[in-house]
């Protein structure tokens, strides 16, 4: 045990490096750069912003959209006196975003009801998600400006009875179910509240496994590279402990890695907003869930953790046979796509797609890949298919232990000296002769 522990240690101290270190604080300050960047960018969207208006008409309708836009935070310009022509170039030299120009008799048609047009021209100095911000607020403001007119018409004319219902006289109270348990919501809420606690996890199990496999593949590969490889296997210790303390050590380094990319990240994605989506759900969204039974408890979490766990297992046992085959240091950076591969198409195949309405051929190929499993478990707990999460975790040990015994009959003997990919070298030696 003191001779793994030794082994452990040593590494350790080779993985954990001052690039490592340097690149892990570089890239948690970069994100946090950007998330900052991002919410102050967001803020100033949503503060005071200019807006130009051309009022040629100058009624009580027109007058209330620009107090109704003064409402919505805008800073209103008035482009009075001018002709369009010269109100559109003065507003492309302001620091207004949007020109809204009112027609003349727009007052007058809304008295009689008959459809008038106002016109938006909108000055794209960027190409932002918060550009567009602009006219979509008056778009709300012309929306709610025709409700009033419409309903101030009905009750004039139909005094005993409710505008909305006139307008509205469908509507829809919807309700999801799922397992036998029912609440009262939209299904388009409930998937997007789904996608929101399910984001996490494909994340996390992306980063683990990419960083922890390249320490893995890099270490042996390098290993090899400077012979020091022959100088380990000649030490008294099995080669199972050297597998193993390689597995053990690269999984700690990558574990920390991605808690730091993640804290990095999860200050990126606050920067955009999502904190303020999520908290826009409130306590409705959670009652919803809970009703439904689509929340994780302890054991959830455990299972969760028990498919986290085999999956990052298995990447590393892959990784350990890449390292072997990679030649030197330089064909080793290569070595990691193959597994990225895998990490990346289960990843985007459970947010775009769903198992259940997928052809058979393709449902086998994505259930073959080791890593989709651990994208499945939530959906399948909230669903009861627990034969699907059992054969999943059992499927992920049978791979681990198929690729431990591959490596440790690799590591127990002289091809590990020898075991090469050098299909290009081969080529070029082909192309020569």
């Amino acid at each position: 045990m003191k001779r793994f522990m030794n082994l452990l240690r040593k590494e350790i101290r080779e993985l954990v490096t001052a690039q490592l270190v340097i690149s892990l604080v570089f890239m948690l300050v970069l994100f946090n750069f950007i998330g900052r960047t991002s919410r102050k960018e967001v803020e100033k969207a949503m503060g005071e912003q200019t807006l130009a208006v051309l009022d040629l008409d100058g009624s009580t309708a027109s007058q209330g959209i620009t107090m109704g836009l003064e409402t919505a935070n805008f800073k209103i310009e008035s482009m009075a006196g001018k002709t369009k022509d010269e109100a559109v170039q003065a507003a492309g030299e302001s620091e207004a975003k949007l020109l809204l120009v009112i027609p003349a008799g727009f007052g007058e048609s809304l008295e009689n009801l008959e459809p008038r047009e106002v016109e938006t021209y909108s000055f794209m100095r960027s190409f932002s998600m918060v550009g567009a911000r602009s006219q979509v607020i008056i778009r709300s403001v012309i929306n709610a400006l025709n409700d009033l007119v419409s309903d101030r018409f009905l009750k004039e004319k139909l005094p005993d009875r409710d505008p909305d219902s006139l307008k509205n006289p469908i509507r829809t109270k919807d309700f999801v179910i799922v397992r036998e348990r029912m609440a009262e919501g939209s299904a388009q809420m409930v998937a997007g509240l789904m996608t929101t606690q399910s984001l996490l996890i494909p994340v996390v199990l992306m980063m683990i496994v990419i960083y922890s496999s390249q320490m893995v593949i890099s270490a042996v590969a390098m290993e090899k590279q400077n012979k020091t490889l022959e100088t380990l296997l000649t030490v008294p210790i099995r080669r199972t402990s050297i597998i193993t303390a390689k597995m053990l050590s690269a999984g700690l380094v990558g574990l920390i890695s991605a808690f730091v990319y993640m804290a990095g990240f999860r200050s990126f994605m606050g920067g955009l907003g999502t904190d303020e989506i999520q908290a826009a759900a409130g306590q409705s969204g959670d009652s919803i869930m809970r009703q439904l039974g689509l929340y994780f408890d302890a054991t959830g979490y455990i299972v969760l953790g028990a498919a986290l766990f085999l999956a990052i297992l298995t990447a590393l046992a892959m990784a350990m046979i890449l390292g072997v085959l990679a030649e030197d240091f330089r064909s080793a950076q290569n070595m990691i796509m193959p597994l990225i591969l895998m990490v990346m198409v289960p990843y985007f195949i459970s947010l775009f797609a769903d198992m259940a309405s997928l052809s058979l051929p393709v449902k086998l190929l994505i259930l073959a890949i080791p890593f989709s499993h651990p994208f499945l478990v939530p959906q399948n707990l909230y669903l009861g298919n627990y034969g699907m999460i059992i054969g999943g975790l059992a499927y992920m040990l049978v791979v681990f232990v198929v690729l431990v015994g591959f490596a440790a009959k690799v590591f127990s003997s002289d091809k590990i000296l020898t075991m090469k990919l050098r299909f290009g070298k081969k080529r070029n030696a082909a192309a020569a002769t």
